[in-house]
């Protein structure tokens, strides 16, 4: 079969992993397709340009702080010199420009399979009120806010504690009002207005990764429960669960929205009570946990994107526990020079 060269980013596997090693693996699980993975890095550090038996080459590309003229040259660059069919971008930073320019992408003859602009501010906070009525869930009580007065305002209306989080990336827990008008401080800083504040809920948090085909369906689904995270938030154990109200709340984000791409919804379950907290337009880090369940999400994306046909989404089993752990790798400083001083290996 004809060699599929897939460029993903997000390889930064690390004590805040990226997903990019893991969409990796799993593409690489797909031994029906004659796929070439090219790692995407922003560091020379990033450990996946190191695992050689994964990455076939490896590429630094530019911070999207760079612009993205920047960023699109470099991957016409790539596609040049060594070729590029299909690019899978991991990296929140990374999404806004790739979901902009995806078609400017396109024209270098580049695929994606992103959502489209519109669909991609759904992610907001502050839109998060709108997505939960329409797949039947519920959020916590929530406050936009954009000055001293209205967070005050919203704490006291709220009840201490709180959560106070950027519209798209950040979130930190405040137990007075001092704290939460530091962390309105660090986040207006650091993303600007506005900022929303949140209630703190109580229950079990729940996860579901998936892949929406555009058209109103489903590439598969998969529920987890977190079991474990480290002091970043991020899953080092976890476990399939069936849950049937959240799979299909899922499912009608998908059908309502036209959903195109990755996703992520994370919720917090009490009971019957299902409340969204947060939508990520992207594989999340633990994304491989489908694939070694049999639902091989980014294989099922890059055959959609190819017209080639779908593996199977087979009927997951609950109760399949996923464990994180830490590996060393000894190699040469050769690799590290020559990322860092010709910008590939």
């Amino acid at each position: 079969m004809k060699e599929i060269i897939v460029g993903i980013s997000g390889i930064n596997a690390v004590d805040n992993p990226g997903p990019g090693v893991g969409v990796a693996r799993a593409l690489k699980d797909d031994k029906e397709l004659n796929i070439k993975i090219v790692g995407l890095a922003h560091d020379a550090m990033d450990p996946g340009i190191y695992l050689h038996w994964l990455i076939d080459k490896a590429y630094m590309i530019p911070y999207p702080s760079g612009g993205h003229d920047a960023l699109i040259q470099r991957l016409g660059y790539i596609k040049q010199s060594y070729g590029l069919d299909f690019i899978i971008p991991c990296l929140d930073s990374e999404l806004p420009i790739f979901t902009k320019y995806q078609k400017k992408i396109e024209e270098y003859g580049i695929k994606t399979f992103l959502p489209s602009l519109e669909q991609f501010r759904l992610r907001g906070k502050d839109r998060l009120d709108e997505v939960a009525e329409k797949i039947n869930v519920k959020i916590p009580k929530t406050e936009v806010v954009n000055s001293y007065d209205e967070l005050g305002k919203a704490v006291e209306k709220i009840g201490l504690p709180v959560m106070v989080k950027g519209a798209f990336y950040k979130a930190y827990r405040a137990s007075t009002l001092q704290e939460a008008t530091m962390h309105y401080n660090q986040i207006v800083s650091e993303w600007g207005y506005p900022v929303i504040v949140q209630q703190v809920v109580k229950g079990e948090e729940l996860n579901v990764v998936g892949v929406g085909d555009g058209e109103g369906g489903s590439l598969g689904l998969l529920a987890i429960r977190k079991m474990w995270v480290t002091s970043l938030g991020k899953i080092w154990n976890g476990v399939t669960i069936k849950h049937e109200k959240m799979l299909s709340a899922a499912g009608e984000f998908i059908n309502q929205y036209r959903w195109k791409g990755p996703f992520e919804l994370e919720c917090i379950v009490d009971r019957e009570d299902i409340y969204l907290i947060e939508i990520n337009p992207r594989f999340p880090a633990w994304s491989y946990f489908a694939t070694g369940v049999g639902l091989n999400l980014p294989s099922n994306m890059l055959r959609k994107s190819f017209g080639l046909p779908l593996l199977p989404q087979e009927d997951y089993e609950a109760g399949k526990l996923y464990i994180r752990y830490t590996y060393e790798l000894i190699t040469e400083m050769q690799p590290f020079q020559d990322i860092s001083t010709k910008g590939e290996i």
